[in-house]
C-alpha cells in the first residue's frame, strides 16, 4: 500500500465522511486513494471555500472537517478558511501537497514553505517525511483539532512520500474522544459564595457553552437563580430567546454592554467566554468588574479580565454543582428590569413596519417566524451581521453560525453547502451582504452539483455597509465602499437554479417559504434600506 492510500485509511479510521478541496498534480496519489475509499470528495471551485466548508462542518458536528489542496497557490488559498477555524475554535484538518523533498532546499517551481505559513494559524502542523509516521501524525492532527479549545491543524504530504510504500504491518492508531476534567471543589465553593452574595450578577455566555453542550445547564442555572444572561455573537443560542433570563447579543455596538447591564452588575459570571468573541476591554473598560471564570480551560491574561476565581473543568458539571450550592433565593427584580430594558430598546430600534420599505432589522425579526426553531441560519460577515446579532431571536444552540473570531467575508454560501451535506434533512438558510456573497458566488455551481438545497439570502445595498457607517462616524464621508451588482435573479438562473426577489415587505414570508420548498439551491435577492440606521451616531 502506498503512503497516500495509508493516509486515507487513517482518515477513514478518524470517521471522516467528506473531504473538501481541489486536486493538483502533486496530490494525484491521494486523490486516487480517496476514489477507492468511503470518504466522499467534494470538489469546490476555490480552496478558500473548501476550508470554509471544513470549518462549518467541524463546528456543527464537533468532528474535524477536512480540506485538501495541492502545493503553492492551492495551499495558500486555504489560508483564510484555516485561520477562521483557528480563531472561531472550529475543528479542522488541512492536508496539503508539497514538492519532492529533494527540491525544498533551493528555489523551486511553486515551492513555498507551507509549514511556516500555516504555523501562526494552526494549533499544530507537521510534514510527513516517512510513511511510518502517518498514523501518529494523523491521530495527533485530529486529536489536537478536536480538543478544547478546538481549532485548525495541518498535515503536509510531499509527492515523493505519497508514492512510497508503507509498512504492511502499520495500522491506524485507536481513537479516544477526550472529555474535560471535573472542576476543582475549592474553586466551586469560592464561586458559589461569590454568586450567592452578589446582588446584581449577570452571565456573559460564549461559544464554549454551545461547544460543551451545556445550554440546558445554563438555562437551569440562570432561571433557578434569577441571573440574566447576555451572550456573544458566537454564543447565540446558548439561551433561548423565550427565556425571561435571556438578554441580548453583546458586541454589536461599542457600549451595548451598558444596555445588557454589565456596567451595573456587581459580578460577571463568564461562562465558556473567549476573548476572540468580545474583547474584555470593550465591556470592562475600567478593569473593575468582579469576575467568575467558568470554562474548560484557564482564563487568558488581560488587565481587563482578572477573575476572582477560575472554575476550570467540564462546564456542564460546574453549572450543575453551582446550581445546587447557591441556595439563597434571589429576588427576580434585577433580572426582570434588565430584560425589560432590553426589550424596550429593541422595540425602539425595530420601529414600525414601514410600508414598502425593507428594513434589515424588521426582516430579521420576522425571519424568526418564517424559520422553524431547528432550522439553521449561517451568517456571512458584513452590515447585516450586526442586525442579525441584535434582532434574530435564536431558540436553540447550533442554529446560528457566525464567523466572529476572524470575521471572514465569504463564509456563508460554502458553509451552507457543508451544513446541508452534514445533515441533508435539515433546512439551511444563509445570509450574506452583496459584498460577501460575490466573494464566493462561484460555489453556487458546487451547491447545484452536490444537490445541497440551501436558501441563500442576499441583502443588496450596493456597498460595504458597516465600513460606510464607520467612515461616516469618523470622517463624515465615504470612500472606496460602493460597487455595482449583477442581477442576482438572472445570475442564479445562469447557474441553473432559481432566483427570487423580494420587493415588498409583504412578500417576504411567501417568497422565503417557496424558496425553502425547492429541491435545489436558490438565491433570494433582498434590496435593503439602510437609512435611519440605529447604529449610526452611537460610536459605530
Amino acid at each position: 500500500m502506498k503512503a497516500a492510500a495509508f493516509l486515507v485509511s487513517c482518515l477513514e479510521n478518524e470517521q471522516v465522511r467528506f473531504a473538501f478541496g481541489i486536486p493538483g498534480e502533486e496530490n494525484l496519489e491521494l486523490m486516487d486513494a480517496l476514489r477507492e475509499s468511503s470518504i466522499r470528495f467534494v470538489l469546490t471551485r476555490h480552496e478558500e471555500a473548501a476550508a470554509f466548508m471544513a470549518d462549518v462542518y467541524g463546528r456543527l458536528t464537533t468532528h474535524a472537517g477536512v480540506c485538501l489542496a495541492t502545493l503553492g497557490p492551492g495551499a495558500t488559498n486555504l489560508v483564510t478558511g484555516v485561520a477562521d477555524a483557528y480563531l472561531d475554535r472550529a475543528p479542522l484538518v488541512a492536508i496539503t501537497a508539497q514538492t519532492n523533498l529533494s527540491r525544498v532546499h533551493r528555489e523551486s517551481h511553486q515551492f513555498v514553505d507551507i509549514l511556516q505559513l500555516f504555523d501562526p494559524i494552526t494549533k499544530w502542523n507537521a510534514r510527513i517525511e516517512s510513511p511510518d509516521t502517518i498514523p501518529e501524525i494523523v491521530r495527533k492532527a485530529f486529536k489536537l483539532a478536536e480538543a478544547e479549545k478546538p481549532g485548525s491543524t495541518h498535515v503536509e504530504l510531499p509527492e515523493n512520500i505519497a508514492d512510497e510504500e508503507a509498512n504492511a504491518a502499520s495500522r491506524p492508531l485507536p481513537i479516544e474522544r477526550i472529555g474535560n476534567p471535573s472542576p476543582d471543589r475549592a474553586s466551586l465553593d469560592t464561586a458559589a459564595d461569590l454568586i450567592q452574595k452578589a446582588e446584581r450578577p449577570i452571565v456573559l455566555a460564549g461559544n464554549g457553552v454551545i461547544r460543551s453542550g451545556a445550554s440546558d445547564e445554563l438555562r437551569g442555572f440562570a432561571e433557578d437563580l434569577h441571573i440574566p444572561v447576555a451572550h456573544t455573537f458566537m454564543g447565540k443560542g446558548a439561551m433561548p430567546w423565550t427565556s425571561p433570563m435571556n438578554l441580548l447579543t453583546v458586541g454589536v455596538l461599542p457600549r451595548d454592554y451598558e444596555l445588557a447591564g454589565l456596567d451595573e452588575s456587581d459580578l460577571v459570571i463568564a461562562i465558556g467566554f473567549d476573548f476572540v468573541e468580545y474583547d474584555p476591554r470593550s465591556w470592562n473598560p475600567r478593569g473593575d468588574r468582579r469576575i467568575v471564570h467558568i470554562d474548560s480551560l484557564p482564563a487568558e491574561i488581560s488587565v481587563h479580565y482578572v477573575p476572582e476565581v477560575e472554575v476550570v473543568g467540564e462546564i456542564r458539571t460546574s453549572l450543575h454543582v453551582l446550581r445546587e450550592q447557591v441556595r439563597r433565593p434571589r429576588e427576580p427584580a434585577w433580572a426582570i428590569r434588565s430584560r425589560e430594558r432590553v426589550l424596550k430598546r429593541l422595540e425602539s430600534e425595530l420601529g414600525e413596519r414601514s410600508k414598502g420599505v425593507l428594513k434589515p432589522q424588521r426582516i430579521l425579526w420576522e425571519l424568526r417566524d418564517i424559520l422553524e426553531p431547528d432550522d439553521l441560519l449561517i451568517s456571512d460577515v458584513g452590515a447585516h451581521k450586526l442586525w442579525l446579532g441584535r434582532f434574530f431571536r435564536t431558540m436553540k444552540p447550533n442554529t446560528v453560525i457566525i464567523s466572529n473570531g476572524l470575521s471572514a467575508m465569504g463564509i456563508a454560501l460554502p458553509g451552507g453547502i457543508a451544513a446541508k451535506l452534514a445533515d441533508p434533512d435539515r433546512r439551511v438558510m444563509t445570509l450574506s451582504g452583496d459584498g460577501g456573497f460575490l466573494m464566493s458566488v462561484h460555489e453556487l455551481e458546487t451547491a447545484k452539483r452536490e444537490r445541497t438545497a440551501t436558501v441563500n439570502l442576499v441583502f443588496r445595498d450596493g456597498g460595504l455597509g458597516s465600513i460606510r457607517w464607520k467612515q461616516m462616524a469618523k470622517f463624515g464621508r465615504m470612500t472606496g465602499t460602493g460597487f455595482d451588482n449583477p442581477d442576482f435573479v438572472r445570475l442564479a438562473e445562469a447557474f441553473g437554479i432559481r432566483g427570487f426577489r423580494v420587493e415588498h415587505p409583504s412578500e417576504l414570508s411567501s417568497v422565503l417559504s417557496e424558496a425553502l420548498q425547492e429541491a435545489s439551491p436558490t438565491v433570494v435577492d433582498v434590496p435593503v434600506d439602510y437609512s435611519d440606521n440605529p447604529f449610526i451616531g452611537r460610536g459605530t
